[in-house]
C-alpha cells in the first residue's frame, strides 16, 4: 500500500488552517470539539487528522448529520482533492468509510415507523 504522495508544504498550511476553521464552524452550529482543536494545535492539521481518523467516537460527524452539514466534517476535508496527496490510501479509505458508515446509520435513524397488524 502506497503511503501519502507529496504535497507542498503551501497545501499542508492551507489544510491546518481549514482544520483550525472547522472548530469556529462546529461552533456556529453550537458544539465545541475540544479534542480536535487541541490536537491541531498541538500537533498539526494533517498529524491531527491522521491520529484521529482511527479513533472511534472523536468526531462530531453525528452532529454534523444532524444539522445536514457533513460537508463540514474533518472526513470530508481530508477527501477534498487538493488535500488527498497529504494522507496514504488507508487514511482516505478510513475516512470514506466513515462518511458512509455514519450517513447509513443516521439516514436508519430517520425512517419512520411502519403500522403493524396486531393478532
Amino acid at each position: 500500500m502506497r503511503g501519502p504522495r507529496s504535497a507542498s508544504p503551501a497545501v499542508e498550511a492551507r489544510f491546518h488552517k481549514d482544520m483550525m476553521g472547522l472548530y469556529d464552524r462546529f461552533a456556529e452550529l453550537g458544539f465545541r470539539p475540544v479534542l480536535l482543536r487541541r490536537c491541531v494545535l498541538l500537533t498539526g492539521g494533517v498529524a491531527a487528522a491522521k491520529e484521529l481518523v482511527f479513533k472511534p467516537g472523536t468526531t462530531g460527524l453525528e452532529r454534523l448529520l444532524d444539522t445536514g452539514k457533513a460537508e463540514l466534517s474533518m472526513e470530508a476535508l481530508m477527501l477534498r482533492p487538493e488535500y488527498q496527496p497529504l494522507f496514504s490510501e488507508l487514511e482516505l479509505k478510513e475516512a470514506t468509510q466513515r462518511l458512509a458508515s455514519a450517513t447509513r446509520s443516521r439516514s436508519r435513524g430517520r425512517l419512520q415507523p411502519q403500522a403493524t397488524e396486531r393478532k
